[in-house]
């Protein structure tokens, strides 16, 4: 009697409880006894996994590279060359160096009999156009396709010595008349424009007239009084004149293009 009493007890109170839990009271479901079944669980829903990027396998170089046995080639040496070859290219590329620099002497040649020469003025005869050191630019190649004009700045060989070479002006061509009175040049009886001396470098002598030569050139320098020119050394033949100043490129803040 004691028994069944807490048992109906617990039965009511399980009843009581609502939701189908039984309280912490009641006893153990005997084997014999269904087991009513609870509410189910919520379970959250599993993200999917990402897929898995497939990587290619990168041969290493050197001493990190793996085994041939693991699917990568082993680097294979580099040959070593012999004496012999060593040899062959280093001839070889000697020659290369001879070739180029030959080639190079060459144009440079070329360029200076035929094209341009670079040359330093000495002295103050073309003063105050060209000073004592300037260095110039010739085109040599212009007078042999041209000839010289009135104006001109010109390198030539000094005629009583042509080891030499002067920059003078030309002042008159073949067929020209020239004369100076009291340093005032005429050129076939006109005037000639003299701007580019100042009166001090002006000179006031006395010289012809004389006809130009045929193939020759008068020239003087623009610093009139300070100048061995034509009205010393006469009349310069053509093939004297080496080419026509071009440049003044040193100094460079009176670079020049004549």
């Amino acid at each position: 009697m004691g028994v069944r009493g807490p048992a109906k007890r617990l039965a009511v109170s399980g009843r009581i409880s609502g939701a189908g839990v039984p309280s912490l009271d009641q006893p153990d479901a005997s084997p014999d006894q269904p087991v009513q079944p609870s509410e189910p669980v919520p379970v959250a829903p599993v993200a999917p996994e990402a897929p898995i990027e497939a990587r290619t396998a990168v041969p290493l170089s050197g001493f990190d590279a793996p085994p041939a046995q693991f699917g990568f080639a082993q680097p294979q040496p580099a040959p070593v060359a012999s004496s012999a070859d060593r040899l062959a290219a280093w001839q070889e590329e000697f020659w290369a160096w001879i070739k180029t620099l030959a080639s190079a002497a060459l144009y440079a040649v070329v360029i200076v009999t035929f094209v341009f020469q670079v040359a330093r003025v000495e002295g103050l005869s073309m003063a105050p156009t060209l000073d004592d050191q300037d260095r110039l630019i010739v085109n040599k190649l212009v007078y042999r396709i041209s000839s010289p004009r009135r104006g001109d700045i010109v390198m030539l060989y000094y005629p009583l010595d042509p080891d030499k070479m002067f920059v003078k002006r030309v002042i008159a061509e073949e067929g020209d008349q020239v004369r100076i009175v009291d340093g005032r040049v005429y050129v076939n009886d006109v005037p000639m424009a003299a701007d580019f001396v100042p009166p001090e470098y002006q000179s006031h002598d006395d010289w012809g007239p004389q006809v130009i030569p045929q193939g020759h050139y008068f020239v003087m320098g623009d610093h009139r009084n300070n100048s061995q020119d034509s009205r010393h050394f006469g009349f310069v033949p053509k093939r004297y004149i080496v080419g026509k100043v071009q440049v003044r490129w040193w100094p460079v803040p009176q670079a020049h293009i004549f």
